[in-house]
């Protein structure tokens, strides 16, 4: 286990570490004991990072893409470096399995080597030329990035989404301004060590931990901050868009989801089952991408939840470093009684538990829950409508194809879905139909820099990853010139 000082300081800001007056108790889920206390910012230290992004830019913008390429490997390999100690951080903060934890340190070097390779071709690509209709004129277009940005990151993937976010803003030449969640700053101030190493100039990029209130809502409303990149939930969100909207800056927002998985009449059993439990309990259902509700054939309905009940109660759950550790705990008490909460109210609304619903028998202590089932769950029900943010599963039948798409539609959200069958033609029929921004077919929720994320409707605005997300931190410029 990692021994970590009383304090850490919670600000990097203009290439210096420095605690603010803000006390951010760090808790390690597993345990429920305190790791340690991140001195955090608050409005003031906001202003300092604003102020030292703006004065940074003018050089930073004026870089050539092979030059902040260069920064974005370096940034990859320090990642590549203390890859072990980072996992053991998102471990230790986040309460993620081991395995997990590997997954998302892979991700982030990922994304910093996929963005350097852009931001090494966008030299090649400045001021190309623009066809016109008229030879009496010429055009020429120029890809400039879009000035000082604020990123605002969640909990259940720390650095994670802070790569998809930081490597393309980078890459297109802004200067930044990061808000962790104050729940899991240690992984995100480990990778803001390796960025004070990499090479950046001082001012690019800076790092103020707090809260929502504290850091991320004078963040929002900051006039010098050209744009707000935030992940988290929908009504944070909201909150996040009204305050962007006082200075009418631009905004990327990827919220909630509550998305399907749909295992149609010819479907592998054994392969829709282990898609459903990963879709489900992966990061303890803390993914906005989770496939918590499972829409079955009729005819395989009996069959599919009696192994998915065998397959659930099998999932052990465990302290996050424990070598045969399947599911680890929720992020912090907070999110354990609401998950709770969730529980109780679909059995007052009539659902049907199928297994798990409580805390492991053998783990008295910290924010441990079983993998939980449910059937016969009223459409109407917060169960099936609402993003729980937990491991909670809900499956019911359906009669055909058509029944089938319309209830994975039916949600406010559409950012993602599972499709199982044997046949390619009605995987694609469906996966057509269906409104959501990435759809899997016979495939875990594998997602690869180079493919974009974001959903439809209230999922996201905007796309992540993917030369998309170069562009989201991109404004485009022509210049018309009379020949």
């Amino acid at each position: 286990m990692i021994s970590f000082p009383t304090t850490l300081d919670g600000l990097y800001i203009n290439g210096q570490w420095s605690a603010g007056p803000e006390h951010l108790r760090v808790i390690n889920p597993a345990s429920e004991a305190l790791l340690t206390t991140v001195n955090g910012g608050d409005e003031h230290a906001v202003d300092q990072a604003v102020s030292a992004a703006s004065a940074a830019f003018k050089n930073w913008s004026q870089t050539s893409g092979t030059e902040r390429g260069a920064i974005l490997r370096n940034i990859a390999n320090g990642v590549r470096n203390g890859r072990e100690h980072l996992m053991n951080l998102q471990s230790s903060n986040n309460g993620k399995p081991q395995f997990e934890a590997a997954i998302d340190v892979d991700d982030v070097i990922a994304t910093f080597e996929y963005y350097a390779e852009l931001a090494e071709g966008l030299d090649a690509k400045q001021d190309s030329n623009v066809p016109l209709p008229s030879d009496d004129f010429s055009a020429r277009l120029r890809r400039e990035p879009c000035g000082v940005v604020g990123l605002i990151v969640p909990w259940n993937f720390p650095m994670v989404t802070t790569a998809w976010k930081l490597a393309p803003a980078l890459a297109a030449g802004c200067c930044v301004v990061l808000k962790p969640s104050e729940v899991t700053p240690l992984p995100e101030l480990e990778l803001a060590a390796i960025i004070a190493e990499s090479g950046l100039p001082n001012g690019v990029f800076n790092l103020v931990c707090g809260t929502g209130l504290a850091v991320g809502a004078p963040l929002s409303v900051d006039p010098r901050i050209a744009k707000i990149s935030f992940t988290g939930s929908n009504a944070v969100g909201v909150q996040v868009m009204q305050r962007a909207a006082e200075t009418v800056k631009g905004v990327s927002l990827e919220l909630g989801g509550k998305s399907s998985l749909l295992v149609l009449a010819d479907a592998d059993m054994d392969l829709a089952v282990e898609l459903a439990c990963g879709g489900a309990f992966f990061n303890a259902g803390q993914m906005c991408s989770a496939t918590s509700r499972v829409l079955v054939a009729e005819e395989l309905e009996e069959e599919f939840l009696t192994r998915l009940q065998k397959r659930a109660q099998a999932i052990r759950v465990a302290d996050p470093f424990d070598a045969d550790v399947e599911m680890g705990a929720l992020v912090n008490q907070a999110q354990y009684q609401r998950v709770l909460g969730h529980i109780d109210r679909g059995l007052s609304a009539g659902a049907r538990l199928l297994c798990g619903g409580n805390r492991p028998a053998d783990l008295p202590r910290g924010y441990f829950l079983q993998p939980t089932v449910f059937t016969d769950v009223p459409l109407d029900s917060a169960l099936w409508c609402e993003e729980i943010f937990g491991p909670v599963l809900c499956v019911r039948s359906f009669s055909s194809e058509a029944e089938a798409i319309a209830l994975a539609n039916d949600t406010p959200f559409g950012l993602v879905a599972s499709v199982v069958t044997a046949d390619a033609v009605a995987a694609d029929r469906v996966a057509n139909a269906l409104q959501a921004g990435m759809v899997w077919i016979n495939a875990p929720q594998v997602i690869f820099p180079q493919a974009a994320w974001g959903g439809y409707k209230q999922s996201s605005i905007g796309r992540e990853l993917g030369p998309w997300g170069l562009a989201a931190f991109q404004e485009i410029k022509h210049v018309i010139r009379a020949v």
